[in-house]
């Protein structure tokens, strides 16, 4: 039953008795600061909208520089291929190649790999799109100290690419993984596994295999199988459509070749822009092959 006033308009309650009139003004008190609460929130998600937005920006490749630094990649062999990766993000035929797409940037994120488990994103996800941020890019990488030195886990390397890549907070219609390497798959599981299962989700893999002078003294076949380092990786690395190997002669020549190699992934695949490249390259039935071809002397 509601409570009766008393002869003072009061309400009993418990402890004594309140006015209608303080008991709205406590009720109206309370309420205040949650509908402040609840403003500030809606003002702050307002904010970080554009953020949000930008965030997921459409660009025209996202690519995955998946980098070897396994124990067979010496110091002086990791400097040249890390000068060689920070040279060629900076290149002024990369960054034409860059600016020719539709939206005229591209997103790169850069991996180091090892063995199985041994995989880390040096550089995440990060727009290249003029001089400026390419030379950022190159900043950045050339500071980051080097991550491994352990065996030769191709698959985890595309595995671990792979996660990057459904991570992204771009858009693109083209996504690659860029593998380059100096020897053959000989830890974590089967490489040809995680090949299929990338390729399976539309995603291209291409490679960039790094040629040794010298076998190794305890592992010959590692750096040099049987059929050379490039047909292993046409046979159980690359593919996808334009899948192809880059061949780099030695560690010297790594720059020159990146650079190429790059120019090959951004570009349109028109071809005009691949009047450079091998004529496999320019055949639409040929180019759902995998093909190498090489830098570093005349063939």
């Amino acid at each position: 039953m509601p409570r009766r006033k008393n002869g003072l308009g009061l309400v009993p309650g418990v402890g004594g008795c309140v006015r209608p009139e303080a008991s709205m003004r406590r009720a109206t008190r309370s309420a205040f600061p949650t509908a402040i609460r609840l403003l500030a929130m809606a003002l702050t998600a307002a904010m970080l909208a554009p953020a949000i937005a930008s965030a997921s920006e459409a660009v025209d490749l996202l690519l995955v520089f998946a980098a070897d630094v396994s124990r067979s990649v010496d110091q002086p062999k990791f400097q040249l291929q890390r000068d060689g990766y920070a040279a060629a993000i900076t290149n002024p035929r990369v960054l034409e190649a860059i600016r020719s797409g539709p939206h005229h940037r591209i997103a790169v994120c850069f991996v180091e790999w090892s063995g199985a488990g041994a995989q880390k994103v040096l550089i995440d996800w990060t727009v290249i799109a003029d001089t400026a941020s390419a030379q950022q890019f190159a900043a950045q990488l050339a500071e980051a100290p080097r991550s491994f030195a352990d065996r030769t886990s191709i698959s985890g390397a595309i595995e671990f690419a792979m996660v990057q890549i459904e991570r992204s907070p771009f858009e693109a219609a083209r996504r690659t993984v860029d593998v380059s390497g100096d020897g053959t798959n000989n830890a974590g599981r089967d490489v040809k596994l995680a090949r299929d299962e990338a390729l399976a989700k539309g995603v291209t893999i291409n490679g960039l295999v790094i040629l040794s002078e010298r076998p190794l003294s305890w592992n010959a076949e590692h750096t040099n199988p049987p059929g050379g380092l490039d047909r292993y990786y046409q046979d159980n690395v690359v593919g996808g459509p334009g899948a192809f190997v880059m061949v780099a002669e030695n560690f010297n020549s790594f720059g020159q070749a990146i650079i190429n190699k790059m120019i090959a992934e951004i570009a349109d695949a028109r071809p005009r822009r691949f009047a450079a490249l091998p004529a496999l390259l320019l055949n639409p039935a040929g180019a759902l092959m995998p093909i190498s071809f090489h830098v570093g002397r005349a063939r």
